[in-house]
């Protein structure tokens, strides 16, 4: 067995598409069914459904591939070991991130590029679910996400960062109480864009005003941050955001108003990545430097 058969079992799974995940791979067509071909036939297995109008991969296949990524991401580490051994400054992390910590990864990148000044950084924007699911299958190596979305089974590591602060925000035109704190009755009678009801920040709104027994009058929902912010520029509605996702300063056209909601929850907001054996100079370094970080005031209002 060798390992580009592996790397190409990885890229199949990535593409669901022969001829793409060659073009990927750097190598034809042909030549990439011969190695999967090869592959089953090492492990006396099938591993690809092939099938002219289904592709996917067996029970079989799905825990072959499973032990690629894992033998992959192993080999990278070995390979970033090696080359932060020779050259402390470089290395690559890939860190997914929620979209209400949007403002935090300016603040992260800053850090790691301090302290590893060639550091290559791959960020992706997801949900928090979505997030530990590409760490369990080593596509990224760092998370940040509510602390409360962390299974308690031990799989995974946490470092606490900052508690959520939720905030009503709307831009000047709109009429909110004369006031720093607003309850949430109050809110929900404004007209409101909220983020969908998939993300972990809306289910807190929505706790709230439930608690408080009031339904919010709800006229655009969405997971994209651009269009919330769009719509408090444009002074149409008002929202319910984290501190840490609404627009920075140079992104409103005027300055916004800004309410403190109560009573309001306080959701922990940290750092994940996968519980390993061995862990890489790199991520050692990444993870006490991400760490390090002191956020609570920063991101209070």
């Amino acid at each position: 067995m060798f390992l580009r058969q592996l790397t190409y079992l990885v890229a199949l799974d990535r593409f669901r598409h022969f001829s793409r995940a060659a073009d990927h791979c750097g190598v034809s067509q042909p030549a990439l069914s011969a190695a999967i071909r090869q592959l089953e036939h090492e492990l006396g297995v099938t591993v690809v459904l092939r099938n002219r109008r289904v592709f996917g991969f067996t029970a079989e296949g799905e825990r072959v591939l499973a032990w690629a990524r894992q033998t992959i991401a192993a080999l990278d580490g070995l390979r970033q070991e090696a080359h932060f051994a020779r050259d402390i400054a470089g290395g690559s992390l890939s860190i997914g991130a929620m979209p209400p910590a949007i403002l935090v990864l300016p603040l992260l990148m800053e850090s790691l590029r301090a302290a590893i000044p060639a550091l290559h950084l791959s960020v992706n924007v997801a949900a928090s679910a979505d997030i530990l699911h590409d760490l369990a299958e080593h596509r990224i190596q760092m998370g940040l996400i509510y602390l409360d979305q962390v299974p308690p089974d031990g799989s995974f590591e946490t470092r606490y960062l900052y508690a959520e602060q939720l905030v009503l925000a709307a831009a000047p035109g709109v009429s909110l109480p004369n006031r720093t704190t607003c309850g949430w009755q109050e809110a929900a009678g404004l007209p409101l864009c909220l983020l969908g009801r998939s993300m972990r920040s809306r289910q807190i709104v929505d706790a709230c005003f439930r608690e408080a027994g009031c339904e919010p009058t709800v006229f655009l929902e969405t997971n994209a941050l651009e269009l919330l912010h769009a719509e408090l520029r444009a002074g149409r509605l008002a929202t319910i955001l984290p501190v840490a996702a609404l627009p920075s300063g140079h992104e409103a056209a005027a300055p916004l108003q800004i309410r403190r909601l109560s009573p309001c929850p306080a959701p922990g907001v940290g750092l994940v990545r996968l519980r390993q054996p061995v862990v890489t100079a790199l991520m050692a370094r990444s993870w006490e430097v991400a760490g390090g970080l002191v956020l609570d005031d920063a991101l209070k209002l």
